[in-house]
């Protein structure tokens, strides 16, 4: 669970700069946050899932 709610605050901290910053147009992120939700919902799901936490758990065990 931790994963995923950090996981969403980065994406939605990223997605606010790129909104601001970048040229990102609001229209373009919502598009993006609907296509969020229907893969949430699609069999993709899980292994979507699978491979966020595969890389959170690499990125983890990085020793600086």
């Amino acid at each position: 669970m931790t994963v995923s709610i950090s996981a969403v605050v980065l994406l939605s901290v990223l997605t606010f700069l790129f909104v601001k910053k970048a040229g990102l147009k609001v229209g373009h992120a919502i598009v993006c946050t609907l296509l969020g939700f229907y893969l949430a919902s699609s069999s993709l799901a899980p292994t979507i899932s699978e491979a966020a936490t595969s890389v959170a758990r690499m990125i983890g065990g990085i020793r600086f």
